[in-house]
C-alpha cells in the first residue's frame, strides 16, 4: 500500500511540474533577447531625417548565449501597432554581444554594434508599447510590454529587460 501511495505521489508530483512551467523557463527559450530599449529619445521628438533625433531611439538586443553565434539576418522586430524592422543583412552577434536598432539613417556596423532602421519615424511610443522579436523561421524569440509610470522609475525614457 505504501508503494502505490509513494507511486502516486510521484506522479502527481511529476504531472505538475509538467504543466506548472515558471515564467523563466518560456524567457531563455531563445538565446536572442530585448535587453532593453531607449523608448524615448533624450530631447524634443524630431523626426526629420537631418537634424531630429530618431537615432536616439533604439532597441537593445542581445545575444545570452555562452557558446553560439548568431546571425541577425532574418530576425524581425515589430511593435503592437504592426510597424516593424526585419534584419536583411548579415549582422554576428557572437556570445555575450548586443546591438543596438537605431531609427534614422546611419552606417550599420558590427564593431559599433549598431544597426538602423534607414526610416526616420519613430517606432516606439513614449506612453508605452510592446516589442516583439521573431526568429528567421517565424517563431517567437522574445516579448515584452512597457508602461512608463510602472518601468521606467528614474523616468530617463529607458526601460531594461534582460
Amino acid at each position: 500500500m505504501l508503494k502505490k501511495t509513494l507511486i502516486a505521489v510521484g506522479l502527481a508530483v511529476a504531472a505538475l511540474a509538467a504543466t506548472a512551467t515558471p515564467a523563466s523557463a518560456a524567457e531563455y527559450q531563445s538565446a536572442l533577447k530585448i535587453r532593453g530599449i531607449q523608448y524615448n529619445a533624450p530631447g524634443p521628438d524630431d523626426n526629420s531625417c537631418v537634424g531630429g533625433n530618431t537615432s536616439q531611439e533604439y532597441l537593445t538586443i542581445k545575444n545570452y548565449s555562452t557558446t553560439a553565434t548568431i546571425n541577425l539576418r532574418g530576425y524581425l522586430v515589430k511593435d503592437a501597432a504592426g510597424n516593424s524592422f526585419k534584419f536583411t543583412a548579415d549582422h554576428y552577434l557572437q556570445p555575450g554581444d548586443y546591438v543596438r536598432l537605431r531609427g534614422g539613417n546611419g552606417n550599420d556596423s558590427d564593431g559599433d554594434n549598431v544597426v538602423y532602421r534607414d526610416n526616420c519615424n519613430f517606432i516606439w511610443n513614449n506612453t508605452g508599447d510592446s516589442i516583439y522579436l521573431y526568429k528567421p523561421s517565424g517563431a517567437s524569440a522574445d516579448s515584452h510590454s512597457y508602461k512608463p509610470s510602472r518601468d521606467d522609475a528614474d523616468g530617463n525614457g529607458y526601460v531594461t529587460f534582460h
